[in-house]
């Protein structure tokens, strides 16, 4: 087990406080968080456990601070949040059973059609449209889903919560934000129910990071309520297309090799 000493507690609490940022207004937090883990030397499954927690923390703090100001329907959300935690929660117990190739290939292409469909759709405003799902077929169907996929991957899934926002549900840009955030948070504590009884949790360095990035989330969901669609749009196409990239050029990722064979 690395050596936590105050230099690395700071380290990664820095790193934390401006992943926390970056998450409560496109996602994508864990992409800076888990790498800069990996490379100072942190067992992966206790960077895993240890990156949900403070992941947790940074979804919680803007949902919070979403709900502080008046913009959470608390009705229509805590079913489909209580979906999403169970799905997390699920997925964390089938980590092992779900290929990971099987989600390194399809992931990226997903992030990059998330990214495509914000950068060019025309209607992304605070307009509100036709909802194409109910909320309830939302909440059995898309919520527990899409939180399954955190618990066992994880990679962009406030993008795909924010998507499904938009075009299954019909929410404004703003709204799709702050839902997608109580959704994200759910299926994080889901995951992190599972991931803490496996004693993986380096809790110095998850507390550290935890407080880090609730910090950077307030401020995240402060300046997405306050610059709107003009900070979200692009900012969440810029983040799409990293995580992609990063999937991309992950070691194994079968996608990626097959890209790189088909270069040379």
């Amino acid at each position: 087990m690395i050596e936590i000493d105050i230099a690395l507690l700071l380290t990664l609490a820095g790193v934390a406080l401006l992943a926390g940022f970056f998450d409560a207004i496109a996602g994508g937090g864990g992409l800076i968080t888990l790498p800069v883990m990996f490379v100072v030397g942190i067992d992966p499954l206790a960077a895993i456990a240890t990156n949900k927690f403070q992941a947790a923390s940074a979804t919680v703090s803007a949902t919070y601070a979403f709900a502080h100001k008046g913009m959470i329907n608390w009705k229509r959300g805590l079913p489909m949040a209580c979906m999403s935690f169970a799905g997390g929660a699920l997925g964390a117990l089938s980590v092992s059973l779900v290929p990971k190739t099987l989600l390194q290939a399809c992931v990226p292409v997903l992030l990059i059609l998330v990214a495509t469909y914000f950068a060019f759709s025309p209607k992304l405003d605070n307009q509100q449209r036709k909802a194409k799902l109910s909320t309830a077929l939302f909440c059995l169907a898309v919520a527990p889903v899409i939180g399954f996929y955190d618990g066992v991957f994880g990679p962009g899934v406030g993008s795909f919560f924010m998507l499904a926002c938009v075009i299954l549900l019909g929410q404004t840009l703003l709204q799709a934000v702050c839902n997608s955030k109580l959704l994200n948070a759910a299926c994080n504590l889901g995951a992190l129910s599972v991931f803490s009884l496996s004693g993986a949790i380096i809790w110095p360095l998850a507390l550290a990071m935890a407080c880090a990035a609730f910090l950077g989330a307030q401020a995240g969901a402060r300046c997405a309520v306050h610059f709107g669609p003009r900070l979200i749009r692009p900012l969440l196409v810029c983040v799409c297309c990293i995580m992609a990239l990063k999937l991309l050029l992950s070691t194994g990722n079968p996608l990626g090799d097959w890209l790189h064979l088909a270069l040379l």
